[in-house]
Protein backbone atom coordinates (compact mmCIF):
# COMPACT_ATOMS: atom_id res chain seq x y z
CA UNK A 1 0.00 0.00 0.00
CA UNK A 2 1.21 3.38 -0.84
CA UNK A 3 1.84 6.32 1.48
CA UNK A 4 -0.56 9.18 2.58
CA UNK A 5 0.80 12.19 0.96
CA UNK A 6 1.64 13.02 4.92
CA UNK A 7 3.60 10.48 5.69
CA UNK A 8 5.58 11.06 2.82
CA UNK A 9 5.72 14.79 3.74
CA UNK A 10 7.08 13.28 6.62
CA UNK A 11 9.96 11.08 4.84
CA UNK A 12 11.01 14.36 2.99
CA UNK A 13 11.57 16.07 5.70
CA UNK A 14 13.65 13.42 7.92
CA UNK A 15 15.74 12.80 4.92
CA UNK A 16 16.63 16.36 3.88
CA UNK A 17 16.83 17.28 7.67
CA UNK A 18 19.07 14.13 8.40
CA UNK A 19 21.50 15.24 5.77
CA UNK A 20 21.86 18.57 6.70
CA UNK A 21 22.38 17.25 10.52
CA UNK A 22 25.71 15.35 9.66
CA UNK A 23 26.73 17.55 6.85
CA UNK A 24 25.89 21.16 8.85
CA UNK A 25 25.91 19.97 12.39
CA UNK A 26 27.24 23.43 13.62
CA UNK A 27 23.70 25.19 12.15
CA UNK A 28 21.50 23.12 14.75
CA UNK A 29 23.74 23.29 17.54
CA UNK A 30 22.51 26.26 18.91
CA UNK A 31 18.65 25.03 18.98
CA UNK A 32 19.92 21.85 21.81
CA UNK A 33 18.43 22.73 24.78
CA UNK A 34 20.89 24.43 26.91
CA UNK A 35 20.46 22.21 29.89
CA UNK A 36 21.71 19.17 27.55
CA UNK A 37 25.30 18.30 27.12
CA UNK A 38 27.31 17.07 24.34
CA UNK A 39 25.32 19.10 21.21
CA UNK A 40 27.36 18.09 18.47
CA UNK A 41 27.01 14.15 19.48
CA UNK A 42 23.16 14.81 19.97
CA UNK A 43 22.96 16.58 16.23
CA UNK A 44 24.75 13.59 14.66
CA UNK A 45 22.36 11.12 16.94
CA UNK A 46 19.16 12.98 15.69
CA UNK A 47 20.06 13.06 12.32
CA UNK A 48 20.97 9.25 11.66
CA UNK A 49 17.69 8.88 13.51
CA UNK A 50 15.64 11.04 11.21
CA UNK A 51 17.59 9.25 8.35
CA UNK A 52 16.96 5.56 9.76
CA UNK A 53 12.93 6.78 10.32
CA UNK A 54 12.78 8.20 6.90
CA UNK A 55 14.20 5.25 5.08
CA UNK A 56 12.10 2.77 7.59
CA UNK A 57 8.96 4.70 6.26
CA UNK A 58 9.56 4.11 2.67
CA UNK A 59 9.78 0.25 3.15
CA UNK A 60 7.01 -1.37 3.82
CA UNK A 61 8.01 -4.51 6.28
CA UNK A 62 9.37 -1.32 8.69
CA UNK A 63 6.56 1.15 8.39
CA UNK A 64 5.08 -0.08 11.69
CA UNK A 65 7.57 0.48 13.53
CA UNK A 66 9.45 3.41 11.92
CA UNK A 67 6.35 5.05 12.34
CA UNK A 68 5.92 4.85 16.02
CA UNK A 69 9.80 5.63 15.89
CA UNK A 70 9.17 8.89 13.71
CA UNK A 71 6.24 10.17 15.94
CA UNK A 72 8.26 9.18 18.93
CA UNK A 73 11.28 11.23 17.07
CA UNK A 74 9.24 14.12 16.06
CA UNK A 75 7.94 14.68 20.10
CA UNK A 76 11.68 14.01 21.60
CA UNK A 77 12.81 16.97 19.51
CA UNK A 78 9.74 19.06 20.49
CA UNK A 79 11.96 21.06 23.09
CA UNK A 80 14.64 21.81 20.38
CA UNK A 81 12.05 23.56 18.59
CA UNK A 82 10.59 25.18 21.36
CA UNK A 83 14.44 26.66 22.28
CA UNK A 84 14.84 27.93 18.57
CA UNK A 85 11.16 30.09 18.79
CA UNK A 86 12.73 30.93 22.32
CA UNK A 87 16.07 32.29 21.08
CA UNK A 88 14.30 33.87 17.83
CA UNK A 89 11.66 35.76 20.32
CA UNK A 90 14.54 36.73 22.25
CA UNK A 91 16.83 38.21 19.36
CA UNK A 92 13.95 39.59 18.07
CA UNK A 93 13.40 41.83 21.49
CA UNK A 94 16.71 42.92 21.90
CA UNK A 95 17.82 44.35 18.23
CA UNK A 96 14.31 44.13 16.16
CA UNK A 97 15.18 43.82 12.47
CA UNK A 98 12.93 42.36 9.55
CA UNK A 99 15.24 39.17 9.54
CA UNK A 100 14.72 39.21 13.42
CA UNK A 101 10.90 39.45 12.99
CA UNK A 102 10.69 36.93 10.32
CA UNK A 103 12.49 34.40 12.27
CA UNK A 104 10.60 34.97 15.56
CA UNK A 105 7.01 34.41 13.59
CA UNK A 106 8.44 31.41 11.74
CA UNK A 107 9.79 29.49 14.55
CA UNK A 108 6.78 30.62 16.70
CA UNK A 109 4.56 28.95 13.81
CA UNK A 110 6.20 25.75 13.25
CA UNK A 111 4.99 24.68 16.59
CA UNK A 112 2.00 23.83 16.08
CA UNK A 113 2.93 22.22 13.15
CA UNK A 114 4.80 19.48 14.78
CA UNK A 115 2.18 17.54 15.78
CA UNK A 116 0.47 16.97 12.11
CA UNK A 117 3.64 15.56 11.19
CA UNK A 118 3.17 13.20 14.08
CA UNK A 119 -0.09 12.02 12.66
CA UNK A 120 1.97 11.09 9.17
CA UNK A 121 4.24 9.30 10.94
CA UNK A 122 1.69 7.46 12.90
CA UNK A 123 -0.66 7.45 9.78
CA UNK A 124 2.44 5.56 8.24
CA UNK A 125 1.84 2.39 9.93
CA UNK A 126 -1.18 1.09 8.76
CA UNK A 127 -0.51 1.92 4.99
Amino acid sequence: MSLPLLSKVVVGAFAGSGVIHLVRPQVFEPIVPKVLPRKRELVYVSGVAELACAAGLVAPRTRSVAGLASAGLLAAVFPANLQMAADAWAAAQRKPTTQRRVMQVGTIARLPLQWPLIKGALAARSS
